[in-house]
């Protein structure tokens, strides 16, 4: 019998304060690949378009463009970037109906999304699950068509990191 580590993959174009994706990362559990914020974006957007690929400027000459196919167009050098697939996309929403059409609010919409159409199944967590035709159907930002699965969480909503300093 052999055993080996299974190793995971992350994309992230951040990675914050996490101490334990940290001691991952470290402890060769987790392989990291970093991407530019925008081309992540447009990765999931891509491949949950069926997209199979996309050339880019950004990155271009950086540590991020290692190992790509690069390609001149007038002039200006790009870069091949694939269009992301996931076996599994897990987003946040604010409400979504029993059909799992989703409403989001203020920047969870910037990600969210093209988030939730590159996996092959999409969980949702939701605050708030309302009955079919309660939602204004120019409301829904993500058709139900794409959830796979709801659940309704009650969470304490956090800032990421919190700093303060006594009164004058």
């Amino acid at each position: 019998l052999l055993k080996t580590k299974q190793i995971r993959k992350m994309i992230s174009s951040y990675v914050g304060e996490n101490a334990e994706f940290m001691r991952q990362y470290l402890s060769g559990e987790l392989e990291l690949e970093f991407n530019p914020q925008g081309t992540l974006a447009e990765r999931m957007r891509a491949g949950g378009a069926g997209i199979a690929g996309f050339y880019t400027k950004t990155g271009v000459g950086t540590v991020v463009a290692e190992g790509k196919e690069h390609k001149v167009f007038d002039g200006e050098t790009y870069m091949l970037e694939t269009g992301i697939v996931a076996d599994l996309s897990i987003v946040k929403a604010w409400k979504a109906d029993a059909s799992g059409n989703l409403v989001f609010r203020k920047t969870a919409r910037n990600f969210n999304p093209p988030a939730a159409t590159c996996g092959r199944t999409c969980v949702a967590e939701v605050e708030e699950i309302v009955p079919v035709g309660s939602l204004e159907p120019d409301q829904i930002h993500l058709p139900g068509i794409y959830v796979h699965r709801l659940i309704e969480g009650k969470h304490e909503k956090r800032i990421e990191q919190r700093t303060t300093r006594a009164a004058a």
